[in-house]
């Protein structure tokens, strides 16, 4: 069984399991279950209340970001990537990340109820602020081409169009551009702030870790299969989708922290961004692109997945989960 299809009667057996690597993430996820009222965020109030303005502000803008992109996530799970998709063990995993998406939402929503900002402003700025309206236009305009557009998996455009949509999701929003805001939002406990903010954080990059080896294994294991993808000019056209990427995430940190705080600035974060992308294509088996150091070493055990292949060359998907590499 190839690991693409839309045959509604395919894939209704989990055994014999095609595809090992889903099927652990999958018990990993589950194994990694957190309710976000489990953590005492309210114990952060004294801390949130001495911050100053362009900390609050720095929070306010993650929770702007974060918020719709998780269901805009979900989105892009349930219209580009599940249907298009034959294993049952994959189907297993897609199912715990969207409720793992709806749990990070969830999250947020705690996060908006428990500090004193402003939800309206906090809801608007998604589409008012024009480089966070930019970075989602960017992601949507995947989404269309997989639900607005009448897309054939059978074909070899029909597959890019798939692998396309998932690089920009796993790999881009959620690999480089969430990552980037979890190294801001964690830089609070850095200087002894927010700490209960910053385990809430913890438990949601453990399910975008492994939302991130799911992606690239996925990519990986449509290349393989598929050797009408595996040319040089579609390779150089996901390798500049992630070079745009970077530019765009660095005009919204300018908008993020257009001051500076916490010893933080913008080309202090836009550094760590640049790392990132580094790392996401050598995963994908590019050269790395910006050959910068790792600003924030402290965040290291997030940035790195654990076994690089060849983007053309896949013969190796195996991807293993390590259960202690992805526990913070």
């Amino acid at each position: 069984m190839a690991i693409l299809g839309t045959g509604i009667q395919d894939g209704l057996l989990l055994k014999p399991i095609t595809y090992p690597w889903a099927y652990d993430l999958y018990n990993q996820a589950v194994a990694n279950t957190w309710f976000p009222n489990e953590i005492q965020l309210g114990e952060d109030l004294a801390d949130f209340k001495k911050m100053t303005d362009e900390e609050k502000h720095a929070v306010t803008f993650l929770m702007s970001y974060f918020n719709p992109n998780e269901l805009l996530v979900n989105k892009a799970l349930a219209f580009g990537v599940y249907p298009y998709i034959n294993a049952p063990e994959c189907h297993l995993y897609l199912a715990k990340q969207m409720w793992e998406e709806a749990n990070h939402c969830m999250s947020f929503e705690y996060v908006l109820e428990t500090f004193p900002l402003d939800r309206e402003a906090a809801y608007e700025s998604h589409v008012s602020v024009p480089s966070m309206a930019a970075k989602e236009e960017f992601e949507v305009n995947f989404i269309r081409r997989m639900t607005e557009e009448t897309l054939d998996i059978s074909t070899t455009e029909g597959k890019k169009d798939f692998v396309r949509n998932l690089v920009a999701y796993n790999v881009i929003l959620e690999g480089i551009w969430f990552y980037s805001g979890f190294m801001v939002a964690l830089s609070f406990r850095q200087r002894n702030l927010l700490r209960n903010f910053g385990s809430l954080m913890d438990w949601v990059i453990r399910d975008e870790s492994l939302h991130l080896q799911f992606g690239i294994n996925l990519i990986l294991t449509v290349l393989e299969e598929n050797e009408d993808l595996q040319d040089a000019e579609f390779a150089e056209e996901i390798r500049q989708m992630i070079l745009n990427a970077v530019e765009m995430e660095e005009a919204y940190n300018h908008d993020l922290l257009p001051k500076g705080i916490l010893g933080l600035n913008a080309d202090y974060v836009n550094q760590y961004v640049k790392y990132l992308a580094d790392r996401r294509l050598e995963e994908l088996g590019f050269d790395p692109h910006y050959n910068v150091s790792n600003p924030a070493k402290w965040m290291a055990t997030a940035n790195d997945t654990l076994q690089l292949v060849n983007f053309f060359e896949a013969t190796n998907t195996s991807y293993e989960v390590n259960a202690q590499a992805t526990k913070k």
